[in-house]
Parts: structure tokens; sequence; C-alpha cells
């Protein structure tokens, strides 16, 4: 955590979730898929017993992460609320509905002194997340994400 964080490195990975769960999960998955066998009844069952273990352990290691994600995103959307009420005194509702949740979340790496602007913009220019997050000048760091 001591490196400054910045849109170069911001990406953030769980070596136990992204290199080693994820992956075997897929490799068993495509392994089974490989494996099919639809030669008589009973291959066939097997087959499909082993296509829906498979399947389900992916589920299994995919999902989390993206409960996590969306709870994050809602998170995030409840912080932006607040920031922007902070620094305006007004709601954020009404540039909230102009804005995807993709550019809310690229938005809040800004630093306080540049993210009125920078949201003004991004609704008038409907700005990509991407473009965003390198446009900001001042970024916030946020070490606590999923």
């Amino acid at each position: 955590m001591s490196e400054t964080q910045n849109f170069e490195n911001h990406a953030k990975y769980f070596p136990l979730h992204h290199f080693f769960i994820l992956p075997l999960a897929l490799i068993f998955l495509g392994w089974t898929m490989i494996r099919l066998d639809f030669s008589s009844s009973e291959a066939i069952s097997n087959s499909i017993y082993q296509f829906l273990l498979a399947f389900v352990v992916f589920l299994s290691s995919y999902l989390p992460r993206i409960y996590a994600i969306k709870n994050q995103n809602r998170i995030i959307r409840l912080e932006m609320r607040q920031r922007y009420y902070h620094l305006t005194g007004s709601q954020f509702l009404e540039k909230e509905q102009q804005l995807k949740s993709s550019q809310i979340i690229a938005l809040r790496f800004a630093g306080d002194g540049e993210i009125l602007a920078l949201i003004d913009k991004t609704i008038k220019e409907n700005t990509p997340p991407k473009e965003i997050k390198k446009s900001i000048k001042n970024w916030t760091a946020d070490h606590h994400r999923v």
C-alpha cells in the first residue's frame, strides 16, 4: 500500500481467486466438456453428471466475486452521493441519473478539487470510464476494493 495509486496501477487482483481457484474451475469445466461421451445411456448420464458438477464448481468460484462487486458498486454510489452533497450542499440524484454506473465508479477516483468539473464534463461529453480515469490529475486511492 505504500505505492501511490493511479490509473496505471489501480487494478486489483486477489491471487487466490484470480490465479488459482477460477483458472482451476475453468480448466475443470473445459476438461469435462471435452470428455463428454454420448456413446451410451450410461455414458450420457455420467457426462451430464460430470458437466453439472464442473458447472457448479465454476459458479461456486465465480458468483461470490460477482456478488461482492455488485455490493461494492452500491456502496460506491452511496459514497458518491455523500461526497457530492458534502462538496455542493445539494443532492447527487440529478447528476446521478445522467451518468452510467461505470462512469460514477470511475469518477470516484477523482480528488475533491476536480471531481465536480469531471462530473459535468462526463455528462456533457459522455466520457467513457477509462478516459475519465486517465484524465484524473489528483488520484484518490482506494485500497479496500474487492
